[in-house]
C-alpha cells in the first residue's frame, strides 16, 4: 500500500514487541487497523492488489516477529461481535467475530452454560486464529465444536464458506497454516445447551478428558463437572505453568507452548526410555482369534493380519527436561529463557530479542536432537525468522 495507515491511538506505526505476548519484534512497513469487517476485507484486499507482503496480527499470542519488523503491511484485526444462530434443540449455534478475544468468548460460554470449549479456557489470542492452529488443551480440541469459518480467499479475492471437513485439521494445523493464504473473517461454533429446563442443578461440562485435569477436579475421567468449575480448574492449572496472560508473571511473557508434540512412529517409540510418556494416536489392532479345525490350518488358510504402523505423540516437554534443559535455564547473556514454571515455554526475561529466542530454541532443538533422535517442530508462527 502507498498510503499505510496508523495506530490511531499513537499515531505512528507500533513495534511488534508491543503487540505480541512474547514481546519482540521491530515495526512493520506499514500498520492498518481494521475495527470492523468492511475495513478488514479492503485492507487484505488492498495489500495482494497492491503485491506488497502482508500479515494478519490477532492477540499476536503465536507469534514470533524478527528484531528487524516485517517489510510489509501489517493488518491488526480487531472486529468483535458474538451472534446468535438458530440450531438444533439443545445445541446453540454462535457465529464469532476473528478480533473476539478468545477467552472472552470461553466466558461468555460458560456464563450461559453452554459447554464444547471450556476446557479451552484462558488460551490468549483471537478467535480467528484458533482454527488456523486448531487449538486444543486438556483433552479438548476447537474441532470437536467448529462448524465453519467465513474466510476471505486471497487467491480470488472471494469471501468463501469454509465447513470444518474443508479445513485439514489435525494437531495444531490446518491447511491455513500448511499453506492456504487468507483471512479468518468471523468463526462458527456448535455447543450443548446445558443448562436444565426447570432451572435446577449447574450447566455440566462436556466429558473431561484428560487425567490431570480430572485429578484437579477430583473425579473420574469420563465424567461431567459444573462447566463454570471445570474453568475455574483449567485457569489455575495453566496459571501455575505461567500459561495464563498476567502482568504480574514475568512467565506469561511468552508466546504459550513453544513446541509442539512430536508424533513418531510406534517403532520409534519404542527405542527411547520406558519411561518417556507416550500416547498412541491410533488404536491397537485386537489380537486375531483363529478356530483350529481337526488336522489344524493349512498355512494358506491363515487370513492376513494388519501390519500397519501406528503413531505416537510423545511429550516435548519430557523431552526437553530429559536431554538437560530445566525450568528457569538460560544461556549466558541472553534476554530470553525457559520460563520457570513449565519447560516448553521460551519466556522474554526483559529486554528479550527475537535473535535471543532462536538463539535458545536453536539450542534446544539441537540438545533434543543428540539425546534422543527427535527433531522439536515449533509451535509460533515464525515471521522474518527460522530455525
Amino acid at each position: 500500500m502507498t498510503d499505510s495507515a496508523t495506530d490511531a491511538s499513537t499515531d505512528r506505526i507500533p513495534a511488534l514487541a508491543e503487540l505480541t505476548t512474547i514481546r519482540v519484534g521491530g515495526a512493520p512497513a506499514a500498520f492498518v487497523p481494521a475495527d470492523d469487517r468492511d475495513t478488514l476485507v479492503r485492507a487484505v484486499r488492498d495489500a495482494v492488489t497492491s503485491g506488497e507482503d502482508w500479515l494478519v496480527l490477532g492477540g499476536g499470542s503465536n507469534l514470533v516477529v524478527a528484531d528487524d519488523g516485517f517489510d510489509g503491511t501489517v493488518i491488526h484485526v480487531r472486529t468483535r461481535g458474538v451472534e446468535r444462530l438458530s440450531a438444533s434443540d439443545g445445541r446453540i449455534r454462535i457465529r464469532v467475530q476473528a478480533g473476539e478475544p478468545w477467552d472472552d468468548l470461553v466466558a461468555l460460554t460458560v456464563r450461559n452454560g453452554w459447554s464444547g470449549i471450556e476446557a479451552l479456557s484462558g488460551i490468549p489470542g483471537s478467535t480467528g486464529a484458533a482454527p488456523v492452529q486448531n487449538i486444543g488443551a486438556y483433552g479438548q480440541e476447537l474441532e470437536s465444536a467448529l462448524v465453519g469459518v467465513e474466510f476471505l480467499d486471497e487467491e480470488t479475492g472471494d469471501v468463501l464458506y469454509l465447513r470444518r471437513d474443508e479445513l485439514g485439521l489435525g494437531y495444531r494445523t490446518s491447511v491455513l497454516k500448511r499453506g492456504r493464504r487468507g483471512v479468518v473473517l468471523s468463526v462458527d461454533l456448535e455447543l450443548d445447551d446445558t443448562t436444565a429446563s426447570d432451572g435446577v442443578g449447574a450447566p455440566l461440562s462436556a466429558p473431561v478428558a484428560y487425567a490431570q485435569l480430572a485429578d484437579a477436579l477430583a473425579v473420574p475421567l469420563g465424567a461431567r463437572v459444573p462447566v463454570a468449575e471445570l474453568r475455574r480448574a483449567v485457569l489455575a492449572l495453566r496459571s501455575s505453568k505461567g500459561m495464563v496472560l498476567d502482568p504480574a508473571d514475568p512467565d506469561s511473557v511468552s508466546s504459550g507452548s513453544f513446541f509442539t508434540n512430536p508424533i513418531v512412529s510406534e517403532s520409534f517409540a519404542r527405542s527411547l526410555p520406558r519411561n518417556a510418556p507416550r500416547w498412541p494416536q491410533e488404536p491397537a489392532e485386537p489380537d486375531a482369534v483363529i478356530g483350529l479345525p481337526p488336522g489344524g490350518l493349512h498355512p494358506l488358510d491363515v487370513p492376513p493380519l494388519a501390519t500397519g504402523e501406528y503413531t505416537v505423540k510423545l511429550s516435548a516437554a519430557w523431552l526437553i527436561e530429559n536431554a538437560g534443559i530445566h525450568r528457569g535455564f538460560a544461556l549466558p547473556g541472553s534476554g530470553a529463557g525457559i520460563s520457570s514454571k513449565h519447560t516448553l515455554a521460551i519466556v522474554n526475561r526483559g529486554g528479550g530479542t527475537a535473535a535471543d529466542v532462536v538463539q535458545l530454541a536453536d539450542f534446544i532443538q539441537s540438545r533434543v536432537q543428540a539425546e534422543f533422535g527427535v527433531l522439536l517442530q515449533p509451535e509460533p508462527v515464525m515471521v522474518g525468522i527460522s530455525l
